[in-house]
């Protein structure tokens, strides 16, 4: 009986050591086969988002395709620093949306704002020639609109120079009256040239003294001597500035008034710097207003943009018709450029994360799981950026709610050795 037994438990023995044996074997074959099917698989270090069945080189940025461990399940694979998962009711709660990388061409519309300024090459002040103190000032302020030779203020002139200026005026043209209607021998003084070029030196000193060529028209007229010299419009436009006031004393120099010619007006609307190669001079521009029904034309000038520090946008000058003068001083306008692209890449605005350093999108790698690209942008229209380098077409990215995400993957950042 006892060598039964004995000779059983020999038998059992056996039995368990091949069986472990066996398995064993087995194992190690699975793992092995498992082993070299998750080794087919080949990702780029710095793109771990790409994958491929052979060796090579990543498409994106050249670098070569290393084998990948783990299986091909998203949530297994070994995902860069910075990567964060979010359940799908998370992103619902929070607003994260998704978007394709797409490729534009065509023309597209640069939308900006201006502000309408004078025309400076119609803009008139008029300056004080003489020292004096104002007589009497007319009703006419800031915008009120003036007519050309309208009469705005009188002051007192200097004398005895202004009347002894007015003398001399008078007797040249007595002197042009009687050599026009009396032909004499020109050796006795009567030469009409000579009397017309005499007339015209003495109005030019009356017109130093600021004697406008209206006034110098009244006073041939009448004939009489005056006290005061008026003060009017060079042209049809509209009051910028008025600085005089009844009683006040003046110095030479002083301006007076500031008069604008508003038919034609210059708008300075604001661009970025990567949006300045798109404007050429002489291209035209629709500028519209909130009070205006309809839109007017405007083309841009050929002066060179004036770079603006408080805003950081440069200053691009449209010369533009004003009829009606319906663009006043000071006004904002919107201006819209048309704009002809290239075919290249573009994402929404709200799909990058500036922070001045760098540039990041995060890329959906399915299942919940967002990684964080450094990218490289060029212009920007309206929502649209342009990415050069980082991002290849078709590609999901995150587009809303970049901010949360870029939060999370910061702090997950610290956080991972």
């Amino acid at each position: 009986m006892k060598r039964i037994i004995a000779a059983t438990a020999v038998a059992v023995s056996v039995a368990v050591g091949l069986f472990a044996y066996g398995t064993s074997r087995a194992g190690r074959s699975a793992a092995t086969r498992v082993s070299a099917h998750a080794a087919r698989a080949y990702t780029c270090p710095m793109h771990p988002d790409y994958h491929s069945d052979h060796p090579g080189n990543c498409p994106i940025c050249g670098m070569r395709l290393e084998p990948e461990r783990g299986g091909g399940d998203a949530t297994t694979r070994t995902l860069p620093n910075g990567a964060v998962l979010v359940s799908p009711e998370r992103q619902q709660a929070i607003g994260i949306r998704l978007g394709v990388v797409g490729r534009l061409a065509g023309t597209r519309v640069l939308r900006t704002s201006g502000r309408v300024v004078p025309d400076e090459n119609r803009t008139y002040p008029i300056v004080a020639a003489v020292s004096g103190w104002m007589r009497q000032v007319e009703s006419v302020t800031t915008g009120d609109a003036v007519k050309a030779d309208q009469v705005l203020a009188s002051f007192a002139a200097p004398q005895p120079e202004f009347d002894s200026a007015q003398q001399m005026y008078y007797t040249s043209l007595e002197m042009l009256y009687r050599a026009s209607s009396q032909p004499q021998p020109r050796s006795q003084g009567h030469d009409p040239a000579r009397a017309g070029g005499e007339i015209e030196r003495v109005a030019d000193g009356l017109r130093n003294m600021g004697v406008s060529n209206s006034q110098l028209r009244q006073m041939a007229k009448r004939r009489e001597l005056v006290q005061d010299i008026q003060i009017q419009s060079p042209v049809d436009g509209f009051v910028l500035k008025r600085n005089v006031s009844p009683g006040l004393r003046f110095d030479r120099g002083f301006e007076f008034y500031r008069i604008a010619d508003l038919n034609h007006v210059w708008i300075l609307a604001d661009v970025y710097r990567d949006q300045l190669p798109f404007i050429r001079h002489g291209a035209s521009a629709r500028i519209t207003t909130a009070e205006a029904s309809h839109a007017l034309s405007g083309t841009v000038s050929q002066s060179e943009p004036i770079f603006d520090e408080a805003t950081l946008t440069l200053k691009v000058r449209l010369e533009a018709a004003n009829p009606n003068s319906a663009l006043k001083p000071g006004m904002f306008v919107d201006v819209e450029f048309p704009v002809k692209l290239p075919p290249t890449l573009v994402v929404p605005a709200d799909a990058i994360v500036d922070t001045g350093l760098r540039k990041t999108v995060f890329v959906d790698r399915g299942n919940g799981y967002f990684v964080p690209r450094p990218v490289e942008t060029g212009w920007r229209i309206g929502d649209e950026v342009e990415v050069t380098k980082g991002l290849v077409a078709g590609e999901r990215i995150v587009i809303s709610g970049t901010f949360l995400v870029d939060s999370e993957s910061r702090m997950k950042a610290v956080a991972e050795p």
